[in-house]
C-alpha cells in the first residue's frame, strides 16, 4: 500500500501547497484507480497523519516549509531525518506530522511504514490568503508530476 498525505492550511497562502497537491492527486487517482494507493488531505492534523499512514508499506508526505531557503525550493527528504517525538503538551494542535512519524512508528511498530519520503516546498507567503504564489505553484506542479509518476509505477 502506498499512502500519500498532503498537509497544510488552505487559508494561509503557500502553506496550502501540500493540501492542494493531495487534492489534485485524488482527482488523478479517481481517473487512474488503484486499490493499493491512497491519497489523503490531512490539513494540519498530525494525529490524522499517524492513523492514515498505519498499515502502509510506503508513505509520502507533502507540506510547505519555511527555512529561509529560496521560495519554491523543493526538498525531498527521507522521513527518518525529520521524525521527532512530540514535546509533552495538553494541546493536540502541537502534534505535527513529524511527531506522527515518530509516534506512529513507536505505537504501531511493524504496521507503520518504514519507507517514508517527505516533500517540502519552501513558501514565499504564509500570510492569510487563498492562492499559492506563482513560484510555489510551479514547484507544486513539479511535485505533483513526480508523485503521479510514483502512483503510475504502483499501478503497473
Amino acid at each position: 500500500m502506498l499512502t500519500i498525505i498532503g498537509c497544510g492550511n488552505l487559508n494561509r497562502s503557500d502553506d496550502a501547497v501540500g493540501v492542494i497537491i493531495a487534492q489534485r492527486l485524488q482527482k488523478y487517482l479517481a481517473e487512474n484507480p488503484h486499490p493499493h494507493v491512497r491519497v489523503y488531505d490531512c490539513g494540519t492534523a498530525g494525529m490524522e497523519v499517524m492513523f492514515q499512514a498505519r498499515g502502509s508499506k510506503q508513505l509520502v508526505i507533502i507540506d510547505a516549509s519555511s527555512t529561509g531557503s529560496e521560495p519554491g525550493a523543493v526538498f525531498k527528504v527521507p522521513g527518518k531525518e525529520l521524525e521527532a517525538m512530540p514535546e509533552p503538551s495538553y494541546n493536540l494542535h502541537d502534534f505535527r506530522w513529524d511527531n506522527a512519524l515518530a509516534a506512529g512508528r513507536k505505537i504501531f511498530q511493524n504496521n507503520f511504514p518504514e519507507d517514508v519520503t517527505v516533500y517540502l516546498i519552501e513558501a514565499a507567503n504564509l500570510g492569510l490568503g487563498l492562492e499559492l504564489s506563482p513560484v510555489v505553484k510551479d514547484s507544486a506542479d513539479l511535485v505533483f508530476e513526480e508523485v503521479a509518476a510514483l502512483i503510475s509505477q504502483n499501478i503497473n
